[in-house]
């Protein structure tokens, strides 16, 4: 993963950790004061929201732990890797997009952030500018031309 995106993740796990995690006890505590707990609908709805909340909580810090994060500023090179910006145009419409191949739990299309796993990114790893590309996508086939590979 980028570094950019461990620090999202981070992120992420702290917002859940302070603010979401204080949301909810204090949604808990209102919810409690309104009686009977075993016909309390917003009690039940508010400790479901606790449970999701901490399993999300896990699972990102999962994530962290097993993250292997690559300072993508320290890359260079002409040839497609992960963490390159790839500028490609579509050869049939000529429609110019600007990619860059991150690991799967950062990807975000329409950010412009592919995953290392994704179809575009597997045909486009290992190519260098002006190679041509053949994608088969769910809409079918598809063919790129590099323009442009940068590292930032």
């Amino acid at each position: 993963m980028t570094s950019g995106g461990h620090a999202a993740i981070q992120d992420e796990v702290r917002t859940l950790k302070t603010t979401e995690r204080q949301r909810i006890i204090k949604a808990i505590s209102e919810a409690r004061e309104h009686g009977d707990l075993s016909e309390n609908a917003e009690y039940h709805a508010a400790k479901e929201q606790q449970g999701l909340n901490e399993a999300r909580i896990a699972e990102l810090e999962d994530i962290l732990s097993r993250a292997d994060v690559i300072d993508v500023s320290q890359l260079s090179g002409k040839t497609v890797k992960f963490g390159a910006h790839v500028t490609l145009v579509d050869e049939d419409t000529d429609e110019e997009s600007v990619y860059q191949i991150v690991g799967e739990q950062e990807a975000d299309v329409k950010a412009g952030r592919i995953s290392i796993t994704s179809p575009i990114a597997r045909a486009l790893i290992g190519k260098t500018v002006g190679d041509s590309v053949e994608v088969n996508t769910p809409g079918g086939g598809k063919s790129y031309e590099i323009l442009k590979v940068k590292f930032s």
